[in-house]
């Protein structure tokens, strides 16, 4: 469908409070927002609440999360709100590949739509130079004689794009003079799991940016020590690199309503949420901040509150749960092939799901509203199983028509959200600062995923120890894992209990903040499936760009 007409950015601006030198136009729709205006904004005291949307555990195509995102805060305009839609910039690789395109749909779009998904205003290009960068200096260093004593086998920097390409995986890289050549093995990562994408993401200012560039371990030296890009004296041009990407970017939903699109670290392998300072400046411009967290209540809300909220002293007001009825079929056991078709027992078997959704955001002091996004398909039986449920946990409920009908499709979500902010709850980490790395996941474990413990691999364990030794082996973590179940196994549906999941290793994000917890077999490049996205895409005589969804 074709969003309504375009407001001029100085509209978008003027109803946020906006100056003109506070924001840098880049053509009609898109704007640069200024990092010392948010700063100082969000020094003088936040305006709004914000509210986390969150889901379900997701089929494959996902439940609808941006969609909901977006219909959400036009919902909340449309109720007379000032508002500030906050989303992740998508990776190439996913638009490109099985997911495709990451700005919702329908009439509940954020725009420029093709804009956002083809390489926007070149932030993760930039993230992407920045990391290879590191990568080439690295390389250099070891070129001209490795005067660090950098150890080519201990080597943790890895090289990376923003496409998805299994071939990459594993590479083997030839460093040195001719007369001392050095070949090591090493591998490319996806530009959104990148360590640098979560620093752009968790940086408070350019200060900030650039001290947590200068802290990513890169490598061991052959006398155990940890060797940082600071070593390499890489973090001033990496964030020179960075200084625009670092600015958050002022759009605009298909109404309208006023967006940020910043950031893009996965949820199942980083910390999954839009920039701190996209949501920074959201809580000061507006009455109501609606954050997208990537995947389930599992992954992005936990790392929300966990990790982002830690660090950047924020409270959620109230989580949205996006559930949908084909989610609910797959839970309860319904293959790909019979999901369209109504299913009121797989539903019922598959509300345990939904339940223990709503307990996890309850485990983070989090006020739920589940929402179902309602498809054509559905069923009244099937819906009112959803809303009963919903009253028996005590939690909201709405039905989203926003996909097809925008605003006014998501009016009672927007009530809703209003009366659960209402409600005077205030989210918190779910382990203390203190914690070691093992009692944190075990936390997540047994409260989240709902298992029994965690068993850790020789490998992750001699990591952890390496971590502990050089003063890195601490929390926040961030886990790195499947986001098709709760727990480590994508096959596992519904509620599992009584599992155990397996670290497979454990790596320190020093720059980030975090450690990350790698359980089950997840990859940090993914690959392509056989029939991508990208053969429907074309660009036609006029100019016109036609396939991106």
């Amino acid at each position: 469908m074709v969003p309504g007409p375009v407001r001029p950015l100085s509209e978008i601006c003027a109803e946020l409070g906006v100056a003109p030198d506070e924001v840098r136009p880049l053509g009609r729709e898109v704007g640069k927002l200024s990092v010392a205006m948010i700063r100082r904004r969000a020094e003088l005291g936040r305006r709004g609440r914000l509210i986390l949307i969150t889901g379900m555990t997701p089929t494959s195509h996902g439940e609808g999360k941006t969609v909901t995102t977006i219909g959400t805060a036009m919902g909340l305009r449309r109720a007379g709100h000032t508002v500030v839609a906050v989303l992740r910039q998508p990776s190439l690789g996913p638009v490109f590949g099985v997911k495709g395109g990451a700005t919702g749909g329908g009439r509940a779009t954020v725009e420029p739509s093709d804009a956002i998904n083809l390489g926007f205003t070149g932030d993760l290009h930039a993230v992407a130079a920045a990391h290879n960068l590191l990568s080439a200096l690295l390389d250099n260093h070891l070129y001209f004689g490795n005067e660090l004593g950098i150890d080519p086998n201990r080597i943790r920097w890895p090289w990376t794009v923003d496409m998805e390409d299994r071939a990459l995986r594993q590479v083997t890289a030839a460093s040195g003079g001719v007369r001392r050549s050095v070949t090591r093995a090493s591998q490319f990562v996806i530009t959104a799991a990148s360590e640098v994408t979560a620093v752009l993401g968790l940086a408070r200012d350019y200060a900030d940016l650039k001290d947590r560039l200068g802290r990513i371990l890169i490598a061991t030296d052959t006398q155990g020590r940890p060797v940082r890009a600071r070593d390499l004296r890489a973090e001033g041009a990496m964030a020179a690199l960075l200084r625009d990407a670092l600015e958050p970017n002022l759009v605009q939903c298909a109404d309208g309503t006023p967006a940020v699109v910043h950031g893009g670290p996965f949820g199942n392998i980083a910390h999954g949420t839009a920039s701190r300072l996209a949501i920074e400046f959201g809580l000061a411009a507006a009455d109501y901040c609606v954050v997208e967290a990537g995947f389930a209540s599992d992954l992005g809300a936990e790392k929300f509150v966990d990790i982002v909220s830690r660090q950047a002293g924020l409270t959620v007001a109230a989580g949205v749960l996006v559930t949908t009825v084909r989610g609910l079929r797959h839970q309860g056991g319904v293959g790909e092939d019979r999901l369209g078709e109504p299913d009121p027992a797989a539903v019922t078997r598959g509300l345990d799901n939904l339940r223990a959704h709503i307990a996890n955001l309850r485990a983070y002091g989090v006020t739920p509203v589940v929402v179902l996004n309602r498809f054509p398909g559905d069923t009244p039986e099937e819906v009112d199983l959803v809303r009963t449920t919903a009253g028996a946990e005590a939690a909201g409920f709405a039905l989203s028509t926003a996909f097809a009908e925008g605003a006014a499709g998501a009016s009672e979500v927007a009530d809703r959200v209003v009366e659960a902010t209402q409600r005077g709850g205030e989210s918190a980490p779910l382990y203390p600062a203190d914690s070691s790395i093992p009692d944190a996941l075990d936390e997540l474990v047994r409260r989240v995923y709902g298992g029994a413990g965690a068993d850790w691999s020789e490998l992750a364990q001699a990591q952890l120890e390496e971590l502990a030794r050089i003063g890195e082996g601490t929390v926040p973590i961030c886990v790195a894992k499947t986001a098709l179940s709760l727990s480590d196994d994508p096959k596992r549906l519904g509620r599992p209990t009584g599992f155990r999941v397996t670290v497979r290793r454990v790596e320190r994000s020093a720059g980030a903040g975090f450690t990350v917890v790698y359980l089950g077999d997840v990859e940090t490049m993914p690959g392509l499936p056989k029939r991508p996205r990208a053969e429907q895409m074309d660009l036609l005589p006029d100019g016109r760009i036609v396939g991106v969804e």
